[in-house]
C-alpha cells in the first residue's frame, strides 16, 4: 500500500487562538482517514498560544500533522510556501487557521478529482459570524466550469483543492511581498493552467470565520495597500490572459470589488493626497484594462465611481459618494427613451463624461426605484356620497415623467418582486384601470417627482394595493408604495342605501392598501324593504 496520502492540507498559522482549534480537530476528523491525510502547519512566528497548540496535535497525531515554526514574515504567502516545499501528497489544499471543514470534506473532493481528472476542486464556501461569502459559484454540482464562463473570477481565494503535479510543474508559489490578496495569483494561474475545474455545491466543504475582533488581515489593510495588491494581481492575470473577453472576464471581478471598493464611503475621510493617489491608481488600471464592452457590464453605481476616478474629477466623486450615502441613489433622469442615473458629473462640460457612462443597467431598476419611491401623505376627501383617498408620492425619476401613473391593483405582487421590491411587467401586460386624477411637480432640489393623486374609492367590496406605474428606457414598472411609518388616516364610514367601511393599511410588507367592505351584509329582502321606504322617510324629513 502506498504511504502517499492523498491531500496535504496546508495551515498558515498566526494567532489563532482559539479558532486554531476547531480548524485542526476539523482537519484530524475528517472522513477521509488519517492514512490518506497530511497536514502541514507553519507557525508564522506567533505570540499566542497557537504554537504549543500546533505542538499538541503533532503530538497526538504522529505521523499526521507536521508543524514548522518560523519568525514572522507578515503575512500567510511565506508559511505556505514553506509549506508547499515539504507537501507530499498527490493533491494539496489551503486552509485559513480560523476557518474549519466539514467532515466529508476532504474526501469528497478528492474523489471528484479521481473521478473527472480535475486539476482544481471547488467546494461550496459559506461565512460564518457575519462573514460574507458569495453563494453564485454553488448553484448545482459542474465536473467541468470555466474560469471565463462561470462566477470563478468571484471566488478566488485559495481554500480548494489543487493537484500538486500541476503546482510543481508550473512552479506556482504565493508571492510574499503582497500583504493583502496573495492567493489571487496563484489561484488565477492554476485556473488558467488546469486540464479541468470542478466545483461541488451539494454539501458544505468549508466555513470561513469572521473572528470577533475582525482581525483577519483582509478587513486590516488600508486602501493604498490594497490598491498596489490589486495592481499587482492584474498585472501577473494580464500576462497570463490576453486581451479581449477572456481577460474582461476576469477583471469584471476586480472592477466590481476590489476597485470600487476603494470608493466607498470611507473615501471620504481620507486626506485629500490619498485621494487623489488612489484615483491616480485606478485611472491607470482603467486606462489599460476597462475596455468599452467591459465598462458597459458594470452596473451603473460603480461604473460612474470609477470613471470619475479615472477622469481624476474628485470633487463629483466625493459628491456621488457623499450624496448617496446620505440620500440614497440618484434619482434616473427620463430623456428620449432613454435613462440615466443622475449621479454628479451628468452632462457636465468640465467632466466630459459621456452620456453612456450614467446609462442604465437593466437588472439595477426594480431596486433603485423602489428605494426612491415613497408615500408623502395621504387623506381622505369626501364630496356628498363620494370618498376619495388623495395621496403624494414621492418617486425617483425626473424628466420625461408623463407615463408616472397612480393606480390601485386588486391582484398581490409575485413573489419574484419581493426581494427589489418593485418589478417590470412583461411586453403585453395589462395594466390596471386607470383612477383619480393626477399631478406631477419636481421635487425640490430636483431629486425626484411629486405624484399627486385622487382615487376614488368603488361601493364595492375591494381591497387593493396602490402601487406606482413608471416607463423607463422603453420598460415598464410597477413599484409599491412603501409607507415608511407614516400615520394613516383614520378608516372612513360613507355610504347611503348600504353604509362601507373604507380603510388605508399597510401590509406586512410595509406597502399601502385600500379596503373598503360593507359594515354589515343586507339580504335581498332587506334592500328591497329599503327601497320602498326610503322615499317615504326622505318625504317626512322634507315636511
Amino acid at each position: 500500500m502506498s504511504t502517499t496520502p492523498d491531500v496535504t492540507v496546508v495551515v498558515a498559522v498566526y494567532n489563532t487562538m482559539p479558532y486554531l482549534t476547531e480548524c485542526l480537530n476539523s482537519l484530524v476528523g475528517q472522513t477521509i482517514g488519517l492514512g490518506r491525510l497530511e497536514v502541514v502547519a507553519v507557525n508564522d512566528g506567533s505570540t499566542d498560544d497557537s504554537g504549543a497548540e500546533l505542538d499538541r496535535f503533532a503530538e497526538l497525531y504522529p505521523g499526521t500533522v507536521k508543524v514548522i515554526h518560523q519568525e514572522n514574515s507578515g503575512g500567510p504567502a511565506a508559511p505556505s510556501n514553506r509549506a508547499l516545499e515539504v507537501a507530499t501528497g498527490r493533491f494539496v489544499y489551503f486552509i485559513g487557521s480560523d476557518d474549519y471543514l466539514g467532515e466529508e470534506a476532504l474526501e469528497r473532493m478528492v474523489a471528484c478529482a479521481d473521478e473527472h481528472g480535475s486539476d482544481v476542486v471547488i467546494g461550496k464556501m459559506v461565512g460564518t459570524n457575519g462573514r460574507y461569502v458569495r453563494q453564485a459559484m454553488y448553484k448545482k454540482n459542474d465536473p467541468d466550469v470555466s474560469l471565463y464562463g462561470s462566477d470563478l473570477p468571484f471566488t478566488l481565494s485559495n481554500t480548494k483543492l489543487f493537484r500538486r503535479e500541476l503546482v510543481e510543474q508550473h512552479k506556482l508559489r504565493f508571492p510574499e511581498d503582497l500583504p493583502v490578496g496573495s492567493d489571487q495569483p496563484f489561484t488565477i494561474e492554476a485556473c488558467v493552467r488546469a486540464a479541468r475545474i470542478s466545483v461541488l455545491g451539494d454539501y458544505t466543504y468549508y466555513y470561513a470565520v469572521k473572528r470577533g475582533d475582525a482581525s483577519n488581515i483582509t478587513y486590516r489593510a488600508d486602501h493604498l495597500a490594497r490598491l498596489r495588491c490589486t495592481t499587482r494581481i492584474m498585472r501577473h492575470a494580464a500576462g497570463l490572459i490576453e486581451a479581449g473577453p477572456r481577460r474582461d472576464a476576469v477583471f469584471k471581478r476586480h472592477f466590481t470589488w476590489e476597485l470600487a471598493k476603494l470608493v466607498q464611503d470611507d473615501f471620504l475621510p481620507l486626506d485629500p493626497g490619498t485621494q487623489r493617489e488612489l484615483c491616480t491608481g485606478i485611472a491607470e488600471l482603467a486606462d489599460d484594462y476597462l475596455t468599452d464592452e467591459l465598462r458597459d457590464s458594470l452596473d451603473v453605481k460603480r461604473r460612474v465611481r470609477i470613471l470619475l476616478a479615472q477622469r481624476g474629477a474628485l470633487t463629483e466623486l466625493l459628491k456621488a459618494i457623499s450624496d448617496e450615502a446620505e440620500h440614497g441613489a440618484p434619482p434616473f433622469l427620463l430623456d428620449g427613451g432613454r435613462a440615466f442615473a443622475a449621479y454628479p458629473g451628468l452632462r457636465a462640460p468640465v467632466v466630459q463624461l459621456p452620456d453612456r457612462a450614467y446609462e442604465l443597467v437593466g437588472e439595477a431598476v426594480p431596486g433603485r426605484l423602489a428605494n426612491g419611491t415613497r408615500l408623502i401623505s395621504a387623506e381622505w376627501e369626501q364630496k356628498g356620497t363620494a370618498l376619495s383617498l388623495a395621496v403624494a408620492v414621492r418617486i425617483g425619476v425626473i424628466g420625461d415623467t408623463d407615463s408616472a401613473v397612480i393606480r390601485m391593483a386588486r391582484t398581490a405582487m409575485p413573489n419574484s418582486a419581493d426581494k427589489a421590491a418593485a418589478r417590470r411587467l412583461p411586453a403585453g401586460h395589462q395594466l390596471p384601470d386607470p383612477v383619480g386624477e393626477f399631478n406631477r411637480v419636481l421635487e425640490p432640489g430636483g431629486g425626484g417627482t411629486i405624484l399627486t393623486a385622487r382615487i376614488p374609492l368603488p361601493a364595492v367590496k375591494v381591497k387593493g394595493g396602490v402601487r406606482v406605474y413608471v416607463d423607463v428606457a422603453g420598460s415598464t414598472y410597477e413599484i409599491p408604495i412603501r409607507t415608511q411609518g407614516l400615520p394613516m388616516p383614520l378608516a372612513r364610514r360613507w355610504g347611503d342605501t348600504v353604509p362601507y367601511r373604507a380603510s388605508a393599511n399597510v401590509n406586512p410588507k410595509g406597502r399601502l392598501v385600500i379596503t373598503t367592505a360593507p359594515l354589515w351584509e343586507p339580504t335581498p329582502s332587506f334592500r328591497a324593504r329599503v327601497r320602498r321606504l326610503l322615499p317615504r322617510f326622505k318625504r317626512k324629513v322634507v315636511r
